[in-house]
């Protein structure tokens, strides 16, 4: 077998376990490397050696799940639609909300390395989006900025549903307030 070969096979038994033993734990960030490794019956060094840390490993983990959720909620339909630029990002930015009210285990252990490790000069979903929107008004650099103000707020936020709810009265868990918070906060930054 090509090494590539055999290295994509061990990323997916990588990802599979992790998946399988996120979903498990009652604390997502006590799953630990040895696990890992363990589960996908590979040696701990090989998580840095396809991801470069075991974070990378969670959330890449996460966006396989991600992606497959978006799938299923046809994004692509939507993404070919003719809406304008604020209207996607809100139908967008709600899909993306959902999928992380719905693994909550996941966005706790990721969010922490979405907000202070993920490449930012690595343009985000949401950024030809926000750049067609200003249409010339603003640099790439600033639609960047707005573009990773909508991801890293709404991964935080979702944290921390349950003081939302507590504090502010918005249940993130329902969907027709999760969308009203969606919209409001993509207003304030298209604005």
């Amino acid at each position: 077998m090509q090494k590539d070969i055999k290295l994509g096979i061990t990323k997916e038994k990588l990802i599979d376990a992790t998946f399988a033993l996120m979903e498990e734990a009652d604390d997502p960030l006590n799953v630990t490397s040895r696990q890992i490794a363990e589960r996908a019956g590979t040696k701990p060094s090989m998580i840095n050696y396809c991801f470069g840390s075991r974070e990378n490993l969670i959330y890449q983990t996460f966006q396989k799940q991600y992606m497959s959720f978006l799938k299923d909620k046809e994004i692509e339909k939507l993404l070919a639609s003719d809406l304008a630029p604020k209207d996607l990002l809100k139908k967008l930015h709600f899909a993306v909300a959902k999928c992380l009210v719905e693994n909550p285990k996941f966005t706790k252990a990721i969010t922490p390395y979405v907000l202070f490790n993920r490449d930012l000069s690595q343009e985000s979903f949401s950024f030809p989006y926000v750049k067609k929107h200003y249409a010339g008004k603003k640099t790439d650099k600033e639609c960047r900025l707005i573009a990773y103000e909508m991801s890293s707020m709404m991964q935080l936020i979702v944290c921390r549903k349950d003081d939302i709810k507590r504090d502010f009265g918005i249940d993130l868990t329902k969907d027709k307030e999760l969308k009203k918070y969606i919209d409001m906060r993509i207003d304030l930054l298209l604005a």
